[in-house]
């Protein structure tokens, strides 16, 4: 019977991560501890050590690759260790709730578990059915898990691992978490199905950076299968495995995410797409400034994205504040202004709440008013339309 192929290697994948400084992956200049545990094979020696690493004031990841796996009798989520087999995850594999239970004490803000696991066909349904990755409240939670049919890299830096790498050393300036796994995301190539956490609740919160303090620990808990080294090549030391990832990492190009982000809105995953496209906002923001094209073309394509959604009166806003913003760098009879304008109108107009077309109608109209070449019957419906909405003639006095 042929061998099935390493679906996530994660000595590779520990390897390349391990030559990061890191005061990049903490997004701190502290000096920190730094624990592996690769190959691992006992339950109870990783959650002592985990529980170590809790116990630590300071800032703390953990990075955790390898299976996601279910025990028969109890169906509950378990990391797969080295050794893990069908039949002794219990006794074997690391529990998913241990990771909750031990980092629940942990202030708000200082914990960060970065996932890149493969789920297998037993864990794979029970994700299904929970919809998500059950994660830890008091911890932000990024990364990705495959689906059990995902061929797999071998014993290469998986492609998440990889990207999340890259967008680390690309610089200047350390995005924040939620960006770096916007931008890992969306230049991946992720199989079909995967899944991606934070969920659509989770990415609608912005993520602040980690505040500085004492410690770090990455984490990599290894599944049943071991990597293999590549065919020709025998590697027996991890810092030589390692000099050759991050070169891979250098090699990624970050690809355009917008056809997934309209795929997902496309799919009624209207939160998730909108999630990722403030991300990337966020981060050409912090890269390009507030008024650069690639920042104005952003907050374009999330009121195209609320619009998709039904959310007329976040659309119109969006739609007036790009307009508002190309008016200070681009002439009154542009294009690029006119059609902000109108994007903001026709979604002014499709709002059925008096309160909020109220609430969004002086910046609108200010904004139609700043534009002379602009059909002037568009501005007097939408003052009609505004003197209709402070009270019809029967009701005045």
């Amino acid at each position: 019977m042929r061998r099935r192929a390493v679906q996530v290697a994660p000595s590779a994948n520990l390897a390349a991560l391990g030559v990061v400084p890191v005061s990049l992956l903490l997004n701190s200049d502290v000096s920190c501890d730094t624990t592996y545990l690769d190959g691992a094979r006992d339950p109870n020696l990783v959650v002592t050590r985990l529980r170590t690493a809790a116990a630590t004031r300071g800032p703390l990841l953990v990075y955790l690759s390898g299976r996601l796996t279910v025990d028969r009798r109890g169906r509950q989520l378990h990391v797969a260790l080295a050794g893990t087999t069908a039949g002794s995850v219990r006794y074997t594999a690391l529990p998913w709730e241990w990771l909750g239970r031990e980092l629940r004490d942990r202030p708000a803000g200082l914990t960060t578990v970065l996932l890149d696991l493969v789920a297998d066909k037993a864990a794979w349904p029970l994700l299904k059915e929970y919809g998500s990755l059950p994660s830890p409240p008091s911890a932000e939670v990024y990364g990705v898990v495959s689906p059990p049919d995902f061929a797999g890299s071998g014993t290469a830096v998986s492609r998440y691992t990889r990207c999340w790498i890259a967008q680390l050393a690309a610089g200047p300036g350390r995005p924040a978490n939620l960006q770096v796994h916007a931008l890992a995301v969306g230049a991946a190539a992720l199989p079909p199905g995967t899944l991606v956490v934070p969920t659509a609740r989770e990415l609608a919160a912005p993520a602040s950076r980690r505040p500085a303090a004492a410690l770090g620990f990455p984490l990599s808990v290894q599944p049943r299968t071991p990597a293999a080294p590549p065919a020709g090549a025998p590697v027996t030391d991890r810092q030589e495995v390692a000099s050759r990832q991050p070169t891979a990492a250098d090699e990624v190009v970050v690809r355009d995410p917008r056809p997934q982000i309209h795929a997902l809105a496309l799919a009624g995953r209207h939160a998730e797409a909108a999630g990722f496209a403030e991300a990337w906002e966020q981060y050409v923001v912090q890269r390009s400034g507030y008024g650069s094209p690639g920042a104005i073309s952003w907050l374009e394509i999330r009121a195209d994205l609320a619009r998709m959604a039904g959310s007329f009166e976040l659309a119109t806003r969006l739609w007036t504040k790009a307009g508002r913003i190309r008016l200070g760098s681009q002439s009154p009879d542009a294009p690029e202004v006119h059609a902000a304008a109108a994007g903001a109108l026709h979604c002014w107009t499709r709002l059925r709440e008096p309160a909020a077309a109220l609430d969004t109608a002086t910046e609108l109209i200010r904004l139609l008013r700043d534009l002379p070449s602009l059909n002037p019957r568009n501005v007097k419906l939408a003052e009609q339309r505004l003197e209709f909405l402070h009270g019809p003639p029967s009701r005045r006095g």
